[in-house]
């Protein structure tokens, strides 16, 4: 009897440790699915879609086209889409690292890196514009399809002279702007380009080899930008635009592949200072104590089946993206797109639940 309670007991011991080492099917037919209907009913165009889990590559494919007038496919691993806002959490990293070089002190006013910038009737930080909260306002009239070849400093001209929107860390308002004057910053007391100190801090280490900064270049691999009519089905290139001048907000190009890289690498802290990244993919909050969900250039939040995440979405011009790091699941999901938001985000979650849509 008691070697038969044994057995038992060991048994049940085992059944636990086999579904605690479980991890998730990727239901690759569902995600097919889903994917073809988007392009199929002229949702959009193309779309890349990679997936990393436990550090390994699990899905990655491209559906449309890149080009529908040339009939060029998109390639998860090749094809070049604006990533759009999605820059931000790759400047991010560049901030931390250069937080951890102490270049830059998150709480230290914003002032001391930006001596030429007019003074507001209220301070605020880094951290206060990383997060959103320093009062700094959106885009407006046509800033967001600017076409004009700008440097950085030369875009602050868009907002330099305008009043703060509240006092810092009262109210949260989203604007790009925010991370334009972080990257001015960077400049200031990096003694280097923005861009230059993002190659050497993020770029080259983490060895992301398909992201590449937006100058409007004539790339084979780069994907034709697209938007679409309201009372037809067709899709139409978009006008040219130049983001250089927010090139930490939203200037990068990259692949599916190389933005599931990045975020694995993430997962995995390489090469940052732990304690500090965590800071930045901790929610901020308001003097009031509510909670924004974003922390300093990444959303930090719960996704529509309450799972926890950090990542970021991107709009941009002909672009919509979709950057998804769920920590607790060691998995990165990441869909890029070669058009204007498609107002696609109930397919998109189904996409994203067939990630972890049955265990092995």
């Amino acid at each position: 009897m008691k070697n038969w309670l044994y057995i038992l007991l060991i048994s049940i011991l085992f059944v636990f440790q086999d579904v605690n080492s479980q991890e998730y099917i990727i239901n690759t037919e569902k995600i097919e699915r889903e994917a073809r209907k988007l392009i199929k009913r002229k949702k959009v165009p193309g779309l890349s879609i990679s997936v990393i889990s436990n550090d390994s590559l699990v899905f990655s494919k491209g559906y449309g086209y890149a080009d529908i007038e040339r009939k060029i496919s998109i390639n998860s691993r090749e094809t070049l889409f604006r990533i759009a806002s999605i820059s931000k959490s790759l400047s991010a990293y560049g901030l931390a690292k250069a937080v951890e070089q102490n270049l830059i002190n998150l709480d230290t006013t914003a002032y001391a890196y930006l001596p030429d910038f007019p003074k507001k009737r209220y301070d605020f930080t880094i951290r206060d514009l990383g997060g959103h909260l320093a009062g700094i306002r959106s885009y407006k009239e046509k800033e967001f399809e600017n076409s004009e070849n700008l440097t950085i400093t030369e875009g602050l001209d868009f907002f330099k002279s305008d009043t703060l929107l509240f006092e810092p860390k009262t109210n949260y308002n989203y604007t790009s702007y925010g991370w334009n004057l972080i990257s001015k910053a960077l400049e200031n007391s990096a003694n280097t380009t923005f861009e230059d100190f993002m190659n050497a801090n993020v770029i080259a280490p983490l060895n992301l080899q398909k992201t590449l900064v937006d100058k409007n270049d004539d790339l084979k691999s780069k994907a034709i930008y697209y938007s679409k009519g309201r009372l037809n089905r067709k899709f139409y290139e978009v006008k040219s635009v130049n983001n250089y001048f927010k090139l930490a907000s939203g200037g990068y190009l990259s692949t599916s592949e190389d933005i599931a890289k990045f975020g694995n690498a993430l997962l995995n802290y390489t090469d940052i200072d732990t304690t500090i990244f965590n800071e930045f993919i901790s929610s901020q909050s308001l003097k009031n104590n509510s909670k924004t969900y974003y922390g300093i250039g990444f959303q930090t939040s719960f996704d529509h089946n309450n799972r926890p995440y950090f990542g970021h979405f991107g709009s941009g011009q002909g672009s919509y993206g979709l950057f998804y790091v769920y920590p607790n699941e060691k998995t990165v999901v990441v869909i890029l797109m070669n058009c204007s938001n498609p107002n696609q985000q109930k397919r998109f979650n189904r996409i994203i639940d067939a990630v972890f849509d049955s265990r092995s």
